[in-house]
């Protein structure tokens, strides 16, 4: 399958040669797509000569930091109109590691819709990481889960394999998050639509270079974005699990 790794990037110049010589040596066969968003640092630049030496690496620019969500609704599109078969998100400060990719392909391969590289199935973990941020992970992902019905382990990692049907049934209008609750918004979309959601163990290791976008912040805006989401779906959840229910009138 003609495969995309898509990479956001804002001041990420520390990384971006790193993570992308990791990509092409760990999935030769894959084209990677670095958007980034005008970073003040100079990461396009260095994406563009990356680029220019490889044409296995492609640079989307945007015009500004306008948030992940966007900066992937755009290379999604951008990957849709290449003609990809499948595109894969991943973070450019190497949490997610390329050497690991395989794991997410192969169960694209074998029929998955949307793959999910999980830090919460057997198999998976973290590394340096302190105990709160374990909590705070492990509880958000399990809020999400509760509040919108999402049966997954892990429903706030951002390593990810979506077939280009899957993004086309998802419909990229409708996923309006701007920041990390992308992610989030992303999965339940996936999940609303029926489509066959596969979680596959990975290890995240925390950024060494570089600092972290994750804030306090944004970790309480996606909690209220879950909550309001939960509030306004309810009802179409309560049919169709109404729907679902077996009867007990012969």
């Amino acid at each position: 399958m003609k495969t995309v790794v898509i990479i956001p990037t804002y001041n990420e110049r520390e990384n971006v040669q790193w993570i992308v010589s990791r990509v092409r040596a760990a999935t030769p066969d894959a084209t990677v797509l670095v958007v980034d968003d005008n970073s003040p640092d100079g990461t396009g630049a260095l994406a563009d000569e990356l680029a220019a030496s490889d044409t296995s690496v492609r640079v989307l620019h945007r015009a500004g930091k306008e948030g992940l969500g966007a900066a992937y609704r755009d290379g999604f599109r951008w990957a849709l109109t290449a003609g990809f078969d499948r595109v894969v998100e991943m973070d450019a400060d190497g949490s997610h590691q390329p050497e690991q990719l395989h794991r997410l392909l192969e169960a694209s391969d074998a029929g998955a819709d949307v793959v999910v590289g999980s830090r919460w199935v057997a198999g998976g973990g973290v590394e340096n990481w302190a105990a709160h941020r374990r909590l705070l992970s492990r509880g958000g992902s399990a809020y999400a889960r509760f509040a919108l019905g999402v049966p997954l382990r892990d429903v706030t990692g951002g390593y990810r394999v979506f077939t280009a049907e899957a993004l086309r049934r998802i419909r990229l209008d409708v996923v309006q998050s701007q920041g990390y609750c992308f992610q989030i918004d992303m999965i339940w979309h996936a999940v609303v639509e029926g489509l066959r959601v596969v979680e596959v163990p990975i290890t995240f290791v925390e950024r060494e270079r570089g600092s972290s976008k994750m804030t306090m912040d944004i970790v309480l805006e996606a909690m209220l974005r879950v909550t309001g989401w939960a509030v306004t779906s309810l009802p179409s959840r309560l049919r169709r699990r109404r729907r679902a229910a077996p009867s007990l009138v012969e």
